[in-house]
């Protein structure tokens, strides 16, 4: 099975999580209109997004793994973290409002990790909207910010998140989302999936189980691993510890599901290692060459 790995970056209230609501419900993941990725008690009062969420859905028989990042500049370094992890992102810009301050040092940290963003003008319903502006001012912002050739020549989508509806060109009738997914699996490469190489994971987040304790959540980029498997954990000065991996965790729509392996490609949760961190990785090899660094 093929998977995409994307995330989500804009400035706060630009529709991130709007619109990844609607991706889940039209690919049939939800069917609750009162089911959001802002499921965080302290998110739902605040209103915005502050955890970086994973979801994913099944489109065209392909699996996207969707990350909906803060959009806040507090919370930055999660951004960077989840960047590193991911193969491209949506970079989604409101339609009035145009690039914003965040919009920018989102986007800084996707181009220099040579990432390729999909561009959506979000919101063009809004009575000043102001699409072939927004475009264009988003091309200016790519070249202030050093994008290369290949960056600069971007796709871009026009949405209205709210109701669902995507677009390639202004001009075109659409009634959901599929020109936006069908651009996904066309400009969004498929993760590596190395699965004969010995198990490689890094976290890129935390998170915690009142059952399982401690959850390490990030990205399989080689290998496969099972339940129950030794692994080993190397910081990234080479030190090592062992553990155990007790449970497994992939994500199907909005919730997580048990798993009894994880293989290189997917974005999961594992469980059994109280004291990972950050950064580090996780294999089943003493001899294992640790990933890049992330912090």
């Amino acid at each position: 099975m093929q998977i995409r790995n994307i995330a989500i970056i804009a400035h706060v209230d630009h529709g991130k999580t709007t619109l990844t609501d609607a991706l889940m419900r039209q690919t049939g993941m939800v069917t609750d209109e009162t089911v959001s990725m802002d499921s965080n008690a302290l998110e739902k009062e605040r209103g915005i997004t502050i955890y970086a969420k994973n979801a994913s859905f099944m489109y065209k028989g392909v699996k996207i793994n969707i990350v909906d990042t803060p959009g806040h500049a507090d919370f930055g370094s999660e951004v960077e973290r989840v960047l590193r992890s991911i193969d491209s992102v949506l970079l989604l810009v409101d339609a009035q409002e145009g690039p914003m301050p965040q919009t920018k040092f989102v986007l800084k940290k996707a181009l220099e990790l040579g990432l390729k963003p999909i561009v959506v003008i979000n919101k063009i319903d809004k009575p000043a909207a102001r699409p072939a502006e927004v475009h264009d001012m988003v091309l200016e912002l790519f070249f202030d910010l050093g994008a290369n050739d290949e960056q600069l020549d971007f796709v871009t989508v026009y949405a209205i998140g709210k109701q669902g509806i995507a677009k390639k060109n202004l001009t075109d009738e659409s009634k959901d989302l599929t020109p936006l997914l069908d651009i996904i699996l066309e400009k969004v490469p498929p993760a590596l999936a190395d699965t004969a190489a010995p198990f490689r994971m890094q976290p890129f987040n935390l998170g915690y189980d009142n059952y399982v304790g401690r959850l390490a959540v990030g990205r399989v980029y080689e290998g496969v691993v099972h339940v129950g498997e030794k692994v080993v954990i190397k910081k990234p000065t080479g030190e090592a510890r062992t553990g155990a991996i007790t449970k497994l965790f992939t994500f199907e729509g909005m919730q997580r599901k048990e798993a009894g392996e994880a293989v290189a490609g997917d974005i999961v949760q594992i469980a059994g290692i109280a004291d990972i961190y950050i950064g580090e990785t996780i294999c089943v090899s003493e001899e294992c060459a640790p990933l890049p660094a992330i912090t």
